[in-house]
């Protein structure tokens, strides 16, 4: 492992490569990069929105994941990067985005990434959109000269952001999940800081994955207590809702119907067991911020208008 980080320490000044450089944890990574000193490509579909980036010194990469001639371009040279596949809008367009990703790391020659997986990324298929993120890990894990940490995360505290608009209409939250059924929840911000770290250091070889499982296992009963306390609503109820009627709503928010289905999959497969974390809670797998924490910091300003929803 020494030797491996030895070579990656002859380049002092080399670039590190942010994919999703405005999202959640892309933007928590090239900003604590730029703090450091880095230097920092960060790459985006929209240029625009990359600005506030290179203001504090990065450079600027507008480039789609699926198009593994840019992202090519934008790996040549770099001493590491992270990579994540975008938000989900079909299994078909995951395969292209991670083939793309694959392929670029390979022609390009990078020797070190983080990948942002998701915990369950152990199962093959059956799991919607993680069943993408496993197929993603594998196509990296076959690239024999890439040193990849693959982050299999829980669930995001942010999802929980997307009950706003029903809370404040309806006076409920409701999901498909099962009320009592104790999953890992994390904070996005955790998740750039582990690995930006991980990127800073370069501590790893082959390829390896950790998971990161927030600061405890939370039920959605008990999740939307603790909303309940931080929005000052103390009669907010969580309700298990029909896939049928989960469906029906992510279609109406906007999701296509092939979208919807894949999430509702994922939903399926977390009530039922099939996604579930390997490793037992340790320091090690464990992160900061409590879910009491994100409702304060995030969740209240948002639902009370103060803060725009990430």
């Amino acid at each position: 492992m020494n030797s491996l980080k030895d070579k990656a320490d002859v380049v002092t000044d080399a670039t590190y490569v942010v994919l999703g450089a405005t999202g959640n944890t892309g933007s928590i990574i090239a900003d604590s990069l730029l703090l450091r000193g880095k230097r920092v490509r960060v790459v985006g579909r929209d240029a625009a929105r990359l600005q506030r980036f290179v203001r504090k010194g990065a450079e600027a990469f507008t480039g789609d994941v699926s198009d593994a001639v840019a992202l090519t371009k934008a790996f040549r040279g770099a001493r590491a990067a992270y990579l994540l596949l975008p938000p989900i809008t079909s299994r078909e367009d995951q395969e292209r985005e991670s083939d793309a990703i694959a392929k670029a790391v390979t022609e390009s020659g990078l020797r070190y990434a983080v990948h942002l997986s998701s915990y369950g990324a152990q199962v093959p298929e059956g799991t919607g959109p993680v069943a993408g993120l496993h197929s993603s890990e594998q196509k990296l894990n076959a690239i024999g000269d890439l040193n990849v940490l693959h982050l299999r995360a829980g669930l995001f505290m942010e999802n929980n952001l997307a009950a706003i608009d029903m809370i404040h209409g309806m006076g409920m939250f409701g999901h498909a999940l099962l009320p009592d059924l104790k999953q890992p929840m994390i904070a996005t911000r955790d998740i750039g800081d582990y690995a930006a770290k991980r990127l800073l250091d370069l501590d790893f070889s082959g390829k390896q994955t950790r998971e990161l499982l927030g600061e405890r296992d939370l039920s959605m009963t008990e999740a939307t207590a603790i909303i309940a306390r931080g929005i000052g609503k103390p009669g907010l109820r969580y309700e298990q809702l029909p896939y049928e009627q989960v469906q029906q709503g992510l279609t109406q928010m906007g999701f296509a119907p092939k979208k919807a289905a894949v999430y509702i999959e994922l939903y399926k497969a977390i009530n039922a067991g099939v996604l579930a974390a390997l490793e037992p809670r340790s320091p090690a797998n464990s992160t900061p911020t409590s879910f009491e924490e994100f409702v304060q910091d995030v969740f209240a300003p948002a639902y009370h208008g103060k803060a725009a929803i990430a």
